[in-house]
C-alpha cells in the first residue's frame, strides 16, 4: 500500500538550448511559464496522518522563486536547461534539502517524482 501527495508550483524563465541546429526554435533565447509538479510517495503516514505537511513544501516555492523566476536558466544551472535536466536539478535540491531529511526521518524510504512542464501539453519527469 502506498500514499502520495503532490503540489504544483510555477515560475517564468528564459533559456536557450545548446546543441540544436540554428534552425531549431529552441536554439534561440526564448521563455516559458513553467509548471513544476512535486509528488511524494510513501508506504506509511506520520503520527498526524500525513505523508508530509504541505507547508513543508514551502521551501520548494522559495527555491524556485529565488533560483529561477524571471531569470535565464542558462545562467542558473550548469547543464543544458532542458525540461528533463531541470526536473533532475529540482529533484536533487528537494532530496538534499530539509524535505529529504524530514522524509527520511518519517518514512525511511520514499519516492520523489518531479515533473517540469514548459507548455500545457508537455511534461518531463525525474525520479530515483
Amino acid at each position: 500500500m502506498t500514499y502520495s501527495v503532490s503540489k504544483e508550483f510555477s515560475f517564468s524563465a528564459a533559456h536557450q538550448l545548446r546543441g540544436l541546429p540554428l534552425s531549431h526554435p529552441c536554439s534561440r533565447l526564448h521563455g516559458h511559464n513553467y509548471t513544476v509538479s512535486v509528488e511524494i510517495i510513501a508506504t506509511a503516514l506520520d503520527d498526524v496522518g500525513f505523508v508530509i505537511d504541505y507547508r513543508d513544501l514551502d521551501v520548494v516555492k522559495e527555491y524556485l522563486d529565488e533560483k529561477f523566476d524571471h531569470r535565464c536558466l542558462n545562467d542558473q544551472i550548469d547543464v543544458n536547461p532542458t525540461a528533463e535536466n531541470l526536473a533532475k536539478w529540482i529533484h536533487n535540491f528537494i532530496a538534499q534539502s530539509i524535505i529529504g531529511v524530514t522524509l527520511r526521518r518519517l518514512h525511511g524510504t520514499y519516492n520523489l517524482v518531479v515533473g517540469v512542464s514548459e507548455t500545457p501539453k508537455t511534461w518531463a519527469t525525474y525520479s530515483e
